[in-house]
């Protein structure tokens, strides 16, 4: 069997935690200690944050969409594919070395994604550009950290806490769509959705986006239009 190699570490901003790169022959795999948080096998609920979230707004004359965390690029590529050439797609990275990784060693996964004239990656913190939007976004996904229940960083459950929801609510234009990729349910989070005034539903997607393998949650929370 292939040996895993480890290609870089980053220290993630205000965590205290350090994320590792790792690769093993085309498989790249970026781990917290030693739990893994993304892989290139298996990013079929990334794909799927994308699709189930895009097809609510692709027929927006010109959509406007904020991603909240790069990864290794799946999620992005997905929602190009769907969105038209009008879209307006704003990545929002807070590591450095993730953007560099997937403009560097993990290059194939993302494509021609980063280049994309339709997309902005922003070296920033996704929780503080949600809180200076007002109407700004037609969609907002959200694949930051483990989800709701976070490992890398604590200020992180400030974009999943009640008042970051609120805040959420109300940079989503009306009719605007969230939708939230979690490792698994959380109750708790369901609740504080409906409490900031969206309509939700949970979703189970298997991990590899094929039968078998873990299920992850994504949720579809829309904004009412009125």
């Amino acid at each position: 069997m292939i040996p895993w190699k480890l290609i870089d570490t980053a220290d993630v901003p205000g965590g205290g935690a350090q994320l590792r790169l790792m690769q093993r022959g085309n498989e790249f795999t970026i781990k917290l200690g030693q739990n893994e948080l993304m892989s290139s096998r298996l990013f079929g609920s990334e794909e799927a944050l994308a699709t189930l979230s895009c097809f609510r707004i692709k027929a927006l004359p010109a959509p406007r969409l904020l991603i909240g965390g790069l990864g290794m690029g799946f999620t992005l590529r997905a929602a190009l594919k769907v969105l038209g050439p009008q879209a307006r797609v704003t990545v929002a990275e807070l590591v450095p070395a993730v953007i560099a990784w997937a403009r560097g060693p993990m290059a194939e996964l993302s494509g021609a994604s980063l280049a994309d004239p339709r997309v902005t990656i922003r070296e920033a913190d996704v929780v503080r550009m949600i809180a200076a939007g007002r109407g700004d976004y037609d969609a907002i996904l959200l694949d930051v950290d483990n989800g709701p229940q976070g490992l890398t960083r604590k200020s992180n459950d400030a974009l999943y806490d009640l008042a970051g929801m609120r805040a959420t609510f109300t940079a989503l234009s009306p009719a605007g769509v969230l939708a939230v990729w979690s490792s698994g349910p959380d109750d708790r989070f369901a609740a504080r959705l409906r409490q900031a005034g969206f309509v939700a539903e949970e979703i189970r997607i298997r991990a590899t986006g094929a039968r078998g393998g873990a299920r992850h949650v994504i949720w579809i929370a829309t904004r009412p239009a009125q």
